[in-house]
C-alpha cells in the first residue's frame, strides 16, 4: 500500500488533532479506493472564452432600441415595447437554432394574469430556447433574464425605459449563452429562457416552474441572471473581477416534517440551491481567470427578490447571479439629470467585457452540469455513537456515472474542504470521522471529467 502522508498533512485545513483522524481514515479505507477519472474537461477553458462582448453590446443596444419593455407595454408595434422585444428574442434564438441544424427547440410560454401591479388581465409570455440532451433529456439546468424593464413609477407603461442592465444584461447573456453552447452535444438538456413580468410581480418565472413541473422535467439548476453588466457601483467602487451568487439557505417549500428532521440533524446551510452556489464557485475557481466568485448566503438582497424565487417556492434548486457592486441611480429611474448626477439604466453604464465574462460564468456552469451525471438521490447518513460515518444512495439512473465523490467539511466552514472518490457504489464509511463534528455529502462523477453538485443527506439538501 503506497500512501503519501505529506500531501494528506498538506490538504488537510483541520487542526493538528483532527489530521490525525484524517489520515487514519485514508489509510484505513485506500485498500477500497479506485483511480478517479480526471476531474478536469478541457472544452470548459474554450467555453469560459467564447461569449463576445460585441455581440452582447449589439443585442443590449438592440433590446434599449423598443423604447419600454415595461410588462404592459405596447404588444403590437414591431419597433416598440415588450411585443416586438419578445418577437426579436424568439427571431435570434431561431437563428442559432438554424446555425446549429435544429438544435433548439423555441417557445413561447405565456399566461394572462392580474395582480397588485397588473390591475387588468395581461398576457404575460416568455422565450424559451431548450437544447434537449442526448442520454437524459428530462434532466434540465437553465440560464435566465428578464425582458420587462420599468422607470420610477413601476406602473409607468410607456415612458422609455431603456433597462440596460436590469435586465437586457441578463436576456443578452442567455442569448449569447445559446450561442456558444450549441455549439457543443450534451447528456442532459439546457434551457435558455427570456422571461416577463419580473417587475410586476414575477410571474414569467412561476409560468415557467409550472410549466417545468408538467412536463416532467426535473430541474437541477436554475441560474438567474439579473443585472450582469454594471461595474460601477453607488459606493464609488468600480470592479469588474467579482460577481454574486445568491442563494437560499433553508428550503422556503420545506414540509413541517422536513423542518424538524433538519432541525435536529442539520442542513441550514446545505439545500440544494446553496450547494448549487458552491458548485459554480468551484467551476469559476477551476476554469476562468480574474472572476472572484461571492457566495452570499441569503435568498437575495436585503428585502429584496427576484426571479429565482419562484423556482425556490417550487422546490427547486434556483440563484440569482449578479453584479457585485450595484448603482441604484440606474435602476429604476427615470432617465434625468438632477443636482449634477446622471439617472436612468442606459447603455452606458454597461461595461460588455464584464457582460462577458458574466455569460462565461453562466455558460461553464451550464455546460458543466449538463455533461456530468445527475446528482445522487436518496442520500443518507448514519452513525451516532460510533467512531465511524456512513453514507448511502441511489441513482435515479446510471447514465454517464462511473461513480462518486464523497465530501466533507468542519461545520463551521461555509465551503467544501476534503473530499475522496469512492468509485462506482452506493455506500461509503469514512473510518474514525464522528458523524457530529463534521458535514457530508455526495456527488457523481463522470469519465468526462464532469462532477454534479454536491447532495447533502436527507430532504434538506435533495436536489431531486
Amino acid at each position: 500500500m503506497n500512501i503519501d502522508l505529506t500531501a494528506c498533512f498538506r490538504r488537510s485545513l483541520l487542526p493538528l488533532t483532527t489530521v490525525a483522524l484524517t489520515v487514519v481514515a485514508t489509510v484505513t479505507i485506500a485498500a477500497e479506493s479506485h483511480v478517479a477519472p480526471s476531474e478536469e474537461d478541457m472544452r470548459l477553458y474554450d467555453i469560459a472564452t467564447a461569449p463576445s462582448a460585441t455581440r452582447l453590446h449589439s443585442d443590449v443596444e438592440k433590446l434599449v432600441s423598443f423604447g419600454t419593455r415595461h410588462t404592459l407595454s405596447d404588444t403590437k408595434s414591431d419597433t416598440q415595447g415588450i411585443g416586438a422585444a419578445r418577437r426579436w428574442i424568439k427571431a435570434e434564438f431561431e437563428q442559432i437554432s438554424k446555425a446549429c441544424g435544429g438544435c433548439l427547440e423555441v417557445i413561447t410560454l405565456g399566461d394572462t394574469v392580474t395582480g397588485k401591479r397588473i390591475p387588468n388581465p395581461t398576457e404575460v409570455v416568455n422565450v424559451i430556447a431548450i437544447q434537449r440532451g442526448n442520454s437524459d433529456p428530462k434532466r434540465v439546468v437553465m440560464m435566465s433574464g428578464d425582458i420587462d424593464s420599468r422607470v420610477t413609477d413601476v406602473m409607468n407603461a410607456t415612458s422609455i425605459s431603456p433597462g440596460a442592465n436590469d435586465n437586457a444584461s441578463g436576456v443578452a447573456g442567455a442569448i449569447e449563452a445559446a450561442r456558444v453552447l450549441s455549439q457543443y452535444q450534451f447528456n442532459g438538456s439546457i434551457v435558455y429562457a427570456a422571461l416577463s413580468g419580473e417587475e410586476q410581480g414575477l410571474y414569467g418565472g412561476a409560468t415557467l416552474a409550472q410549466y417545468a413541473q408538467d412536463k416532467g422535467w426535473q430541474v437541477q439548476a436554475v441560474l438567474n441572471n439579473d443585472m450582469i453588466g454594471n461595474i460601477e457601483g453607488i459606493n464609488g467602487v468600480i470592479d469588474n473581477h467579482s460577481v454574486r451568487v445568491f442563494s437560499e439557505g433553508v428550503r422556503i417549500a420545506e414540509t413541517k416534517d422536513e423542518a424538524r428532521e433538519r432541525y435536529f440533524s442539520g442542513g441550514e446551510n446545505d439545500s440544494a440551491s446553496r450547494n448549487l452556489a458552491r458548485k459554480i464557485k468551484t467551476l469559476a475557481d477551476q476554469y476562468m481567470t480574474n472572476l472572484d466568485v461571492m457566495l452570499v448566503y441569503r435568498l437575495d438582497r436585503f428585502g429584496r427578490g427576484g426571479h429565482h424565487l419562484p423556482f425556490n417556492k417550487a422546490g427547486l434548486p434556483a440563484v440569482r447571479i449578479m453584479e457585485t457592486n450595484e448603482n441604484y441611480n440606474r435602476q429604476h429611474q427615470d432617465i434625468r439629470v438632477e443636482n449634477g448626477i446622471a439617472y436612468g439604466d442606459v447603455i452606458e453604464g454597461v461595461d460588455f467585457n464584464f457582460n462577458a465574462k458574466l455569460t462565461a460564468l453562466n455558460a461553464i456552469s451550464l455546460a458543466s452540469m449538463a455533461w456530468a451525471p445527475a446528482p445522487p438521490t436518496e442520500v443518507s447518513i448514519k452513525g451516532q455513537v460510533s467512531p465511524s460515518t456512513t453514507l448511502n444512495w441511489t441513482h435515479a439512473s446510471q447514465k454517464d456515472v462511473v461513480g462518486y465523490r464523497v465530501y466533507w467539511r468542519l461545520t463551521t466552514e461555509s465551503e467544501w474542504t476534503h473530499s475522496r472518490y469512492v468509485g462506482n457504489k452506493t455506500e461509503f464509511t469514512l473510518d474514525n470521522m464522528v458523524i457530529d463534528n463534521y458535514l457530508f455529502g455526495v456527488a457523481s462523477v463522470s469519465a468526462n471529467g464532469n462532477v454534479s453538485p454536491v447532495v447533502f443527506p436527507g430532504a434538506a439538501g435533495a436536489f431531486f
